[in-house]
C-alpha cells in the first residue's frame, strides 16, 4: 500500500506513534498540529486518507471537516476523539467523516480500519476507471466535464424503463454512436440494434424496410421480406434523421409507438414487436411541426426522454484524446505510421469551432493521414479555414447560418459535379430523391 495519510492531531508524541506505525505498515505520512496547518496541507496536495483530531487549538477539528468536506468531498477522513467524545464523533459521521476511533485504541484497530478504508478507495477508483472505459468501449471518448455528464445520462436512461427516446444535436456529433452506447448499457444489449436512415432510402422504399412486405405487394417485391422493426424486437430500433420521414408514414409509425401493432406492406394481418425506440436529428422538430413537414403527434410520442448531444466546440478538452483515436485508427487503414500534431497545431484545432464537429475533426484527420503521412502536421498543412480566426462576436453569423451556409454549399457543389442531375447530386451525398428534394426547397434552391 501506498497511500499517503495526513495526521491532525496537537499531542506531537501521539503523532510520532502514529507516524512510526503506519509507515512500518507500508504508509507514507504526513502531519499537522493545527486545524489551520491541516487546511494548507490539504491545499498543497490532497491525501488519500486524513486522521483528524476533534479538539484541537482555535479551529476545532468540525470546523476543519466542514471545509473539508466541501473542498474535497472524496477524501475519507477518520475522526480522531477522546473517550468522552464519543458523542461527537457520532455526530463527525454524520456530518461527513469516513468512521471514527476513541482514545486509546488498538494498533490493530488502527491498521484494520485504514486498509477497509483504503481498499474501499480503490474499487470506488476502479469503478469509476472501467466506467470510463466502458464510455470508450461504447465509442464515446473524452473526459471533458460534458462527456461526463452524458455518459452518466446515457447510463441512466439504458437501464430505465423509457422506451421512447429523442436524440439531439448538430451533424457530426455522434448521435448514432450515442444511440449504439444506451443499447449496449441496457437489459436489450444481446438482442439486436437495428439502424435506419430516414434520409438515405427512396420514399416508397422506407415502409417496406421499416415494416416489411408480402410478396408481390409492389414492383420488385419478389418474395416476402422482414421489417427492421420485426428484426428490433427485444432491442433497439435508431432511427436518424428521423425529419426526414415522409408524412404519410408518420401516421403508422405513430400507430406502431403508441401499441407496438404494424401491418407489413400488403399485409392484411397485425404484427407486434417490442423495440425501444431511439430516433435522433439535428433539426428543429418544433419548427418542422410549425411549418406542416411533422406530425405534433409524433414529435410528442418521440419526445418522451431528450437527450442533447454536446458540439465539439463545448469539448476542447476531448480534442487531444479524439486527435489520439482518430489518428492510430486512420495509420491502420491506410497502412502507414500515424501523423503527429505538435503543440503549435494542436491549439488551432482547440481554438477552431469545428461546425462540422466530430465528424469534421475525423474527416481531417483522414485527409492529413494521406496527404502525409507519418508527418509532423505544422500550422501550414491546416486547411484555411483554421487560419482565418474568430470574427468578431457582434458580426458573427449564427451556428444556424453557419450551418445552412455549409449545407447550400455541399448541395450546389453536388449538383454541379452532377451537370445538374439531382438524382446524381442526392447519390453523391448519399441522399433519397425525396430527402433531396426536401432540402432544395428548405434552402431555397427548388
Amino acid at each position: 500500500m501506498h497511500t499517503d495519510i495526513l495526521i491532525v492531531d496537537d499531542e506531537k508524541s501521539f503523532v510520532r506513534s502514529l507516524t512510526f506505525a503506519l509507515e512500518e505498515a507500508g504508509f507514507t505520512t504526513r502531519s499537522a498540529h493545527s486545524g489551520e496547518a491541516a487546511l494548507t496541507a490539504l491545499a498543497d496536495a490532497q491525501p488519500g486518507l486524513m486522521l483528524l483530531d476533534l479538539r484541537l487549538p482555535k479551529m476545532s477539528g468540525m470546523e476543519v471537516l466542514d471545509t473539508a468536506a466541501r473542498l474535497y468531498p472524496a477524501l475519507p477522513v477518520v475522526m480522531v476523539s477522546a473517550h468522552g467524545d464519543t458523542r461527537a464523533a457520532v455526530q463527525a459521521v454524520k456530518a461527513g467523516a469516513t468512521d471514527y476511533l476513541t482514545k486509546p485504541f488498538a494498533l490493530d484497530e488502527l491498521l484494520h480500519l485504514v486498509g477497509a478504508i483504503t481498499e474501499r478507495t480503490q474499487l470506488r477508483d476502479e469503478l469509476a476507471y472501467h466506467r470510463s472505459r466502458g464510455a470508450s468501449s461504447s465509442g464515446l471518448v473524452g473526459s471533458s466535464d460534458a462527456m461526463q455528464q452524458l455518459w452518466q445520462t446515457i447510463q441512466r436512461i439504458a437501464g430505465s424503463s423509457a422506451g421512447r427516446i429523442l436524440l439531439l444535436g448538430e451533424s457530426g456529433t455522434g448521435k448514432a454512436v450515442v444511440a449504439r452506447a444506451i443499447h449496449d448499457q441496457s437489459p436489450r444489449s444481446d438482442n439486436a440494434f437495428v439502424e435506419i436512415n430516414c434520409a438515405a432510402l427512396p420514399e416508397q422504399l422506407i415502409e417496406a424496410e421499416l415494416f416489411g412486405a408480402e410478396k408481390g405487394a409492389y414492383t420488385g417485391a419478389h418474395q416476402k421480406r422482414s421489417g427492421l422493426v420485426a428484426l428490433a424486437h427485444g432491442g433497439t430500433l435508431f432511427l436518424d434523421e428521423i425529419g426526414e420521414l415522409p408524412l404519410p408514414l408518420q401516421a403508422k409509425f405513430l400507430h406502431f409507438l403508441e401499441n407496438g401493432d404494424y401491418r407489413p406492406v400488403g399485409g392484411a394481418a397485425s404484427h407486434t414487436a417490442d423495440a425501444r425506440v431511439i430516433a435522433a436529428t439535428n433539426r428543429s422538430l418544433e419548427a418542422e411541426v410549425r411549418n406542416g413537414h411533422f406530425r405534433e403527434d409524433l414529435f410528442f410520442r418521440l419526445n418522451v426522454i431528450e437527450l442533447s448531444i454536446p458540439p465539439l466546440r463545448e469539448r476542447g478538452a476531448d480534442i487531444e484524446e479524439l486527435l489520439h483515436v482518430f489518428i492510430d485508427a486512420q495509420a491502420r487503414e491506410e497502412g502507414c505510421r500515424p501523423i503527429t500534431v505538435p503543440r503549435e497545431t494542436l491549439d488551432l484545432l482547440i481554438a477552431y469551432s469545428w461546425p462540422g464537429n466530430v465528424r469534421e475533426l475525423r474527416n481531417l484527420v483522414e485527409r492529413l493521414t494521406i496527404l502525409h503521412p507519418g508527418q509532423r502536421i505544422r500550422p501550414g498543412q491546416l486547411p484555411t479555414e483554421f487560419h482565418q480566426g474568430p470574427a468578431a462576436s457582434d458580426q458573427a453569423p449564427s451556428l444556424g447560418e453557419r450551418l445552412q451556409s455549409t449545407e447550400r454549399q455541399l448541395v450546389l457543389d453536388a449538383l454541379d459535379k452532377a451537370g445538374g442531375h439531382k438524382g446524381q447530386a442526392a447519390q453523391q451525398l448519399g441522399l433519397s430523391r425525396h430527402a433531396f428534394k426536401r432540402r432544395l426547397q428548405r434552402l431555397g434552391l427548388a
